[in-house]
């Protein structure tokens, strides 16, 4: 079953049009990922411009796995065929969320590598590699340290290594941070918080295996994808190291001769987005980070020097460029220069991306074009809900459709419990309004020839009368509501595993949560029924 983004509630209209009437945004990308007569010269595009970054990134891959000794054998011949004249890359990349972040980030790696399988068969003079890019250098701790779960008693958990850190706080690249003690506290929660089931010590400890005291986010998130992703080939790719950083010199000695012309022509897409849909990045002059004493800071141009945001520490050009050259590690790309980084050291046929990066990426194209770089297509990743087969039969009984689900809540209860009450709450009390106003209007007019002072009195004493009726339907509420507790807190769970948080369940559940309710080779069942091709939103029975 799949349902239309358009039915979904807080979908952006620039998604929407992305996805179903793309020559409303034609302007802002280079290719309509539907248009599949358009593949071949996609990709001869490419290829001829091919580089030398494109040339070694299969060697600097190949020791990035030099840690790995139990690499499947198709994921070795992925790295390999990366240095072939003939090989283009399936892209995505995420956030390094711990024990995988939300759902999305399966459903992304999975339509990677189907996408890049379906491509194989069919464009069989071309070679196509999946590749996860890890977002090492990102700083914003607070979007990674937890995880959303549902507990013993159906409700929402989240569960948190350590707590948020202020904006004001020195914020390292998350990466690099090395997990201490608190990892003892977080998996406590963890398994306080997932039911018992014949797999959940098995999953505990693998886990356990992956996420130690002493490792950073990027070990252990690499492992994780690893254990769960290498038989499918998927080539993991770390951006953070320094043999990395001295390939993008190039990339960053751009940015900083040119960021004026650069910002300038950002600011003007977004403004013109702006008019009709909305602009998901906030433009900044100059598009990279300087990475010191653990912290990574904005790089802002002011007169003739260049700032680091929120440090005292500033540089003139020529010390900049100086640098690069000979610190090239000490640098990174925002989110809008990120693509053009990736896309100079991959040959990027396809970027698997999510609703936001497809936002951002219709800021971003005239870069490409500033780094003559080719442009990939922009492939939307797919998105599922997951259901339950007890759940689906609660739905079926009360006749209700996933579209009521994305109502809400509320909407829900509504629904139900009209559908199983003998009388609606709601309409006993309108009546009883309407009554009473209609009979209030009726003692005025009549009290009016009486006694004027009278008659106007009427209204304090018919706000008394709907007052003590609002407090009787307000405890009328209360007696309706006891009497179908069992079935509230159905529509609770219901709600909360479907829509958790009034938000997709892929943006908000962990993975291990099924996994723990279904078997740690779960993801072998998404992998087979996530569809990649329909580019709507798909309700899988599991």
């Amino acid at each position: 079953m799949f349902i239309n983004f358009g039915d979904i509630p807080k979908n952006y209209n620039l998604f929407l049009d992305y996805l179903y009437e793309f020559e409303n945004v034609a302007e802002f990308y280079k290719y309509n990922f539907r248009d599949k007569e358009r593949f071949p010269e996609v990709f001869k595009s490419i290829l001829r411009k091919k580089t030398e970054s494109h040339l070694i990134i299969s060697e600097l891959i190949a020791n990035q796995y030099n840690n790995f000794t139990s690499t499947s054998e198709k994921t070795r011949k992925n790295i390999k065929l990366l240095s072939n004249s003939k090989t283009l890359a399936v892209v995505t990349g995420q956030q390094l969320g711990i024990l995988g972040g939300p759902l999305y980030t399966i459903y992304k790696i999975i339509t990677a590598i189907k996408l890049a399988s379906n491509l194989n068969e069919r464009y069989t003079d071309y070679n196509f590699v999946p590749v996860f890019w890890m977002e090492s250098d990102d700083h914003d701790f607070n979007e990674v340290h937890h995880i959303t779960v549902l507990n013993n008693e159906n409700n929402l958990s989240t569960i948190k290594y350590k707590e948020d850190v202020s904006d004001d706080e020195i914020r390292s690249s998350v990466g690099n941070i090395v997990f201490d003690e608190s990892l003892n506290d977080f998996f406590i929660q963890l398994e306080q918080s997932l039911r018992n089931t014949e797999f959940k010590d098995k999953i505990i400890s693998k886990l356990k295996e992956i996420y130690q005291t002493g490792k950073t986010f990027k070990q252990s998130f690499r492992e994780l994808l690893f254990w769960l992703f290498d038989e499918y080939g998927l080539v993991i790719f770390d951006p953070s190291q320094d043999e990395v950083k001295k390939v993008l010199k190039p990339i960053f000695l751009n940015e900083i001769n040119n960021f004026r012309m650069h910002t300038q022509k950002l600011v003007s897409v977004s403004a013109t987005l702006e008019e009709v849909y909305h602009a998901q990045v906030k433009v900044k002059p100059v598009n990279m980070f300087y990475h010191i004493e653990n912290g990574r800071y904005s790089i802002e141009p002011v007169d003739e020097i260049f700032k680091l945001r929120r440090k005292r520490k500033q540089f003139s050009k020529e010390e900049l460029i100086q640098e690069i050259n000979e610190h090239p590690e000490r640098f990174s790309p925002n989110v809008l220069l990120r693509p053009i980084t990736q896309d100079y050291l991959f040959p990027t046929a396809f970027y698997v991306a999510g609703p936001s990066e497809i936002s951002y990426f219709a800021q971003i194209h005239p870069l490409y074009e500033f780094f003559d770089i080719e442009t990939p297509i922009i492939y939307p990743r797919s998105s599922a809900t997951l259901v339950e087969k007890s759940v689906l039969t609660f739905m079926e009984k009360y006749d209700l459709s996933m579209r009521d689900v994305f109502l809400g809540v509320d909407h829900l209860k509504e629904k139900i419990l009209s559908s199983v009450a003998e009388n609606n709450i709601d309409l006993i009390f309108e009546d009883a309004t309407k009554n009473i106003n209609l009979i209030f209007d009726d003692l005025k007019e009549k009290l009016f020839a009486v006694d004027k002072t009278i008659s106007d009195s009427t209204g304090r004493y018919r706000e008394k009368v709907l007052s003590s009726l609002s407090e009787l339907k307000s405890k009328s509420e209360n007696a309706y509501e006891s009497r179908f507790e069992t079935i509230l807190r159905q529509i609770s769970k219901l709600s909360n595993l479907l829509y958790p948080n009034e938000n997709l369940q892929e943006r908000e559940l962990n993975y291990f949560y099924f996994a723990n309710k279904f078997g740690e080779e779960f993801y072998k069942k998404l992998f087979e029924e996530l569809s990649v091709s329909e580019f709507e939103h798909q309700i899988i029975e599991i």
